[in-house]
């Protein structure tokens, strides 16, 4: 379902935004709402990929190791 919203820009990007979207053969319109999208989508995905990302690293990386040695046995004094 598609929506109107109202923005509040300053004046020199409302100026120049008809001129942008001539060159990339688009409209305003259609500019904002794709950028808006991609935006969206970037966000979603960012999400997506961190959750598993950071349970990952909650998780912890088994290396094997048994612990270090206290230090009395390290440095013989």
């Amino acid at each position: 379902m598609k929506q109107n919203i109202t923005l509040s820009l300053d004046h020199e990007v409302i100026r120049n935004a008809p001129v942008i979207a001539a060159k990339r053969a688009t409209s305003v319109r259609r500019m904002i709402g794709d950028e808006l999208t991609r935006a969206v989508e970037e966000a979603e995905l960012f999400e997506k990929a961190r959750r598993p990302a950071l349970a990952e690293l909650n998780a912890g990386l088994y290396l094997g190791g048994h612990g270090s040695a206290p230090r009395d046995t390290l440095h013989d004094r």
